[in-house]
């Protein structure tokens, strides 16, 4: 029975419905426009409704001097949405009873008791505090670096960090604000390696990506079998005028020890998979649909019109969107889920700012607007 969920899941993803008429319409125009104001290589988007994929577009290029299209085919490295396969794996171990998110992370953690925490004890921080993006850490993993064309992209190994963690504080009382944290991520990735004695990359392929189907992810370098379809990535670098250069920043970067918070790639047709078990369209021996509303409850404002809960974004307003945003290595990606209406829109740009996010030109801000209407919302 199992292995007959799972084909009907891939047959499900093996080719789109029919065009989703004006809504579809307008928000891939608004896609164009952003891609030509912003000089924009190449993009793919995907319409998740109800388990499968209802549209999709693809734009440009993935390889400008290759002259590669950007098709169904190509992996983009999705960053920070990785976050989301971290904190459903965490979820998995809660709800299996090997942790409490009210446990101290020095728990499995111990090496965090070198941290400066001017609050208190390091034994205050919690895993939920870590999920929450609130237990006071840097953004950043490696704060250190000069941007030196040698420099390694991240730190690759564990002690590397934990050398560095006398020098490091705590920047505000932990669990009374918002503050976004990459290194969190590596220490819950921490905690599910000593719970389960497997490497991160190791438990989450067998507890998420192969039960899900999601054959074409991977973690780090590229395999050679993929190497074809990988996108390159491109940076829009600003010069003092404010005039934008598109420069490559290469098909491959090794992300090193902070792979749990931003190191995934793979075809959309892999993150709609995704998109489509966190609607509850599948996967539910993966994850119970209670846990994952536990995790779309606000806990901390992220901004005046966000919550952050855990580890997802919660949207102010009606209907309830749940959302999340990656940005690394010139690559910036994007998804908002309408949990209820179990409809989701995701994006992926090849492109980004070379400080990251997403373009800030007109065009490009108004995507939002053109994706409300595809999730049941007002524009």
């Amino acid at each position: 029975m199992r292995a007959l969920v799972l084909a009907i899941t891939t047959t499900a993803f093996a080719a789109p419905a029919a065009a989703q008429g004006p809504d579809w319409t307008r928000f891939t125009e608004a896609l164009a426009a952003c891609a030509r104001s912003d000089g924009i290589v190449g993009l793919g988007a995907v319409l998740v409704r109800d388990g499968r994929i209802a549209a999709r577009y693809n734009l440009g290029l993935a390889d400008r001097d290759r002259r590669q299209p950007a098709t169904d085919s190509t992996l983009y490295h999705y960053a920070s949405i990785t976050k989301t396969l971290t904190a459903v794996a965490i979820m998995q171990l809660r709800d299996r009873g090997l942790l409490s998110l009210d446990d101290p992370a020095t728990r499995w953690v111990p090496e965090l008791r070198r941290v400066h925490n001017p609050f208190g004890s390091m034994d205050a921080i919690t895993v939920r505090m870590l999920l929450s993006h609130t237990a006071g850490f840097q953004n950043s993993t490696w704060p250190y670096g000069r941007g030196r064309p040698w420099e390694p992209f991240e730190p690759t190994e564990w002690f590397q960090l934990v050398a560095m963690m006398p020098y490091q504080e705590i920047l505000f009382q932990p669990g009374s604000r918002f503050g976004y944290s990459n290194p969190a991520f590596i220490y819950l990735a921490r905690i599910i390696e000593a719970l389960t004695g497997d490497a991160w990359q190791s438990y989450v392929q067998k507890n998420i990506l192969a039960p899900l189907s999601m054959t074409r992810s991977y973690f780090g370098i590229t395999p050679p079998w993929l190497a074809a379809h990988r996108s390159n990535g491109y940076a829009i670098r600003s010069d003092s005028a404010g005039r934008g250069t598109v420069v490559t920043t290469g098909r491959e970067f090794d992300p090193g020890i902070t792979i749990p918070n931003g190191g995934w790639n793979g075809p959309l047709d892999d993150l709609a998979r995704w998109l489509a078990f966190l609607a509850g369209n599948t996967g539910p021996e993966i994850l119970a649909r209670a846990t994952l509303e536990e995790m779309w409850r606000p806990v901390v404002e992220r901004a005046p019109d966000m919550w952050e809960g855990l580890s997802f974004e919660i949207r102010r307003g009606e209907p309830r969107l749940v959302s999340h945003t990656g940005d690394q290595g010139g690559f910036h990606s994007e998804f908002v889920l309408n949990p209820a209406a179990r409809v989701a829109v995701a994006f992926v740009f090849n492109t980004s700012p070379e400080g990251g996010g997403r373009p800030g030109s007109a065009a490009c801000t108004a995507l939002d607007g053109a994706a409300r209407p595809l999730l049941g919302a007002a524009p």
